[in-house]
């Protein structure tokens, strides 16, 4: 038994003395350690910090030797911000104020009424908010929501929906528990846009160079909030400045090795915190039948549920990806576990679901624990409390287990898009 174990460990031994020259608890620390840090407060979208993210993104990749599009490391697009200046709006003649309204728009000018061709929508008491949200941001048709008021609390943060898509169709959310027979909205909103980036590098693959496997993460924040404890500034250094510190691991790692037969992109995106915009950005440049698979990288700063070497897939039930890395650490004591926290419909909210709502195997890798994490979206998620030797073991274990699948050996099945929420 005992040599049945070593035979098994051999490959491991081998790539380990490897790896572990290249990712190194010292390389994730400076990484990380600048990422989260004050200089950039909080990475926030349309801030200076968040651009000096960017440019030390673009300088390790271009240390690493990736190559650029179209010259340049940034992917850069626009969006919309508009902000309400003033509204008027009745239900069956009864008229609404701020805490009831709240608009997703990139237009100056809205008036309509039940006769102006809007999609009505509902959102039911119980139903999952933020999947629905979601495919809101993406409707093609002016659509008008009636929302339960049991989903009050959510018009404040609705109201200050971050920068949209310039093709983004108006979105109506009005509160109420049915469907009125009459209804009429005007609002006039300050309309600006505004210019995005996200980060992308790319290894072009040996003799697979049309087939793409996508390392990603985010490098948005939330920027600076109220101050907890004389700390103002939200740095996000698991959230997601670890998934990001990931990425340009794994991008240094394989640029070194130079043996992938499939083309490696690594990305890092933008505006996740407000709506995943920088994906859905990022997914319109691809074919998605060329993609194999999508690694992303979310919170993998903090030790999971199951304790250090391991950490969980979202969907994993969705497709054959986390079969597959699975057997790739077998001889290895890293774990990868199903998303545990389903209630948390984590599959549809990080920057996999663009991609994965088009089929592609997309998924995230997390050790967050989502019921209890505690510096979760505040200014507390710091560099010292993560454990950067089980991160740096984490990134190693992705790249292990990736290896079959940049390889051309493994190609996991595609998402099955009609069971999707």
């Amino acid at each position: 038994m005992k040599k049945i174990f070593l035979l098994l460990a051999l490959p491991f031994l081998a790539q380990a003395q490897k790896i572990d020259k290249i990712i190194t608890r010292s390389e994730t620390e400076r990484i990380e350690t600048y990422l989260a840090s004050d200089e950039l407060a909080g990475r926030k979208p349309f801030t200076p910090g968040i651009e000096k993210a960017a440019q030390f993104i673009s300088n390790e990749f271009e240390k690493a030797g990736l190559q650029k599009t179209n010259g340049s490391y940034l992917q850069t697009f626009y969006m919309v911000k508009s902000k309400l200046n003033n509204f008027t709006a009745t239900i069956d003649g009864k008229e609404l104020d701020a805490k009831q309204v709240a608009f997703f728009t990139v237009e100056p000018t809205i008036s309509m009424d039940e006769k102006s061709g809007y999609e009505v929508a509902t959102f039911q008491k119980g139903e999952s908010f933020v999947p629905k949200i979601y495919k809101l941001m993406a409707t093609s048709k002016p659509t008008i929501v009636f929302l339960d008021e049991s989903f009050a609390r959510y018009i404040p943060a609705l109201a200050k929906n971050g920068p949209l898509n310039p093709t983004q169709k108006n979105v109506i959310f009005i509160l109420s528990n049915t469907i009125p027979t009459t209804y009429k909205v005007t609002a006039n909103h300050q309309v600006d846009k505004l210019q995005l980036s996200n980060v992308v590098g790319i290894l072009p693959g040996k003799s697979r160079p049309n087939e793409y496997v996508i390392f990603s993460g985010h490098y948005d924040h939330l920027g600076i909030g109220k101050p907890v404890q004389g700390d103002s500034i939200y740095n996000g250094a698991n959230d997601d400045a670890a998934g990001t510190t990931a990425v340009m691991m794994l991008a240094k790692y394989y640029a070194k090795k130079r043996d992938n037969e499939r083309t490696l992109i690594f990305a890092a995106f933008t505006a996740e915190e407000s709506g995943g915009h920088g994906s859905v950005y990022f997914s319109k440049q691809f074919n998605p039948d060329q993609v194999m698979a999508m690694f992303n990288l979310e919170m993998i700063g903090t030790e999971s549920k199951w304790g250090k070497n391991s950490a969980y897939i979202t969907g994993y039930e969705k497709s054959s990806m986390g079969e597959i890395l699975k057997k790739n650490l077998v001889g290895s004591q890293f774990t990868f576990y199903p998303d545990p926290y389903l209630d948390q419909n984590l599959f549809y909210r990080s920057d996999n679901a663009t991609l994965a709502e088009l089929g592609v195997p997309a998924h995230t890798i997390s050790t967050s624990k989502m019921d209890s994490e505690p510096n979760y979206h505040k200014a507390s998620d710091e560099v010292q409390t993560l454990d950067l030797d089980n991160m740096t073991e984490i990134i190693k274990a992705i790249a292990k287990s990736a290896t079959s699948i940049i390889s051309g050996q493994d190609t996991p099945s595609r998402v099955d898009t009609t069971k999707l929420k």
